[in-house]
């Protein structure tokens, strides 16, 4: 993602101290990054994160990333205290409030690198100001609260005779379904919440407890869960024959059928570039939190006609990309 796809909320400088066992300008010996996530190491953009710190000058030599994977986010608070103990030099903390919040908990020194995507880290307090981080946290701010009512209007345009449509959320998109729902009452869409419970996820048990009138369509938020079961989510959809909008691109390459939102790998990608300051001595206060300016509507026209959907010409037109 080039760096113009962010915008930058400039603040003041404040006094830099460097990581332990580095100078000031230059990154210690082995920089040590820890990561807790429930996807794989082997998720496109944790490769992404990688390669970009490669290209930082980062490698086997002088870099070891602690990355941690657990079955679910509730285990996110003793996996954080879990890379204190194995003395990283910086935290990555990727998605959900819960990760933020247990990173957190856990230090109150070491730097920590927000990719903040499924909640509002300034709405929740956890950061009082985006152009003048305090404290030990900086990173990036994806504002997808904010593009719920966006998503609603993109699905409406492309299903004008759309008056109501059921949601899919669980314990970490909570914020986004609320948000949704004042969408929907200011654009005259009733919605239909399902929370989704205890894992492995039953998709097909959600949909079957939805009511008839709600079920032209599906609205799904994102969460470290949901990401993770993106080709089952996918496949699911196309079987049912469900129009269904998601947040990332990934579940329309999997076969989902259309996405509004920002390149996660670019969130990643961005993620590394900080870590890569950080080690080199500057501090989060010295590092305003970026959000996305790019936005990309993508669109599976492939999955449009197998469940016999027709796209409006002016979405069509309006999308970023069109997978045939």
């Amino acid at each position: 993602m080039k760096r113009r796809e962010f915008i930058v909320l400039l603040g003041g400088a404040t006094a830099a101290r460097a990581l332990p066992g580095s100078a000031q300008g230059q990154a210690p010996k082995i920089l040590r990054v820890g990561i807790v996530s429930v996807n794989k190491r082997n998720t496109p953009f944790f490769i992404a994160f990688e390669k970009r710190m490669r290209e930082l000058g980062y490698n086997e030599g002088n870099l070891a990333i602690e990355f941690l994977n657990v079955p679910s986010p509730a285990e996110y608070p003793k996996a954080y205290q879990e890379l204190v103990q194995r003395h990283v030099n910086i935290i990555i903390a990727l998605g959900p409030e819960l990760a933020l919040k247990s990173a957190i908990a856990a230090t109150s020194k070491l730097p920590i690198v927000m990719v903040a995507i499924d909640y509002d880290p300034f709405a929740l307090g956890y950061v009082t100001s985006l152009a003048h981080p305090t404290g030990n946290v900086t990173g990036v701010y994806f504002q997808q609260i904010e593009l719920s009512a966006k998503r609603l209007e993109l699905a409406k345009e492309m299903m004008p005779g759309l008056q109501s449509a059921a949601v899919f959320w669980d314990s970490a998109s909570e914020d986004q379904f609320q948000s949704l729902k004042k969408a929907g009452q200011n654009l005259g869409i009733r919605l239909f919440g399902v929370e989704i419970r205890n894992q492995p996820y039953n998709y097909s048990a959600a949909w079957e407890g939805i009511p008839a009138e709600y079920g032209g369509m599906l609205i799904l938020p994102t969460s470290p869960v949901f990401f993770r079961d993106h080709p089952q989510i996918a496949k699911f959809t196309v079987e049912r024959r469900i129009p269904a909008m998601f947040v990332f691109r990934e579940w329309v390459d999997a076969g989902g059928l259309v996405s509004y939102g920002a390149s996660i790998t670019g969130l990643l990608v961005r993620a590394a570039e900080y870590v890569d300051k950080l080690a080199k001595g500057v501090t989060p206060p010295d590092l305003p939190i970026e959000q996305p300016t790019k936005f990309e509507l993508i669109l599976n026209l492939k999955t449009a006609k197998e469940i016999g959907l027709t796209i409006p010409e002016a979405t069509l037109l309006r999308a970023d990309e069109v997978i045939e």
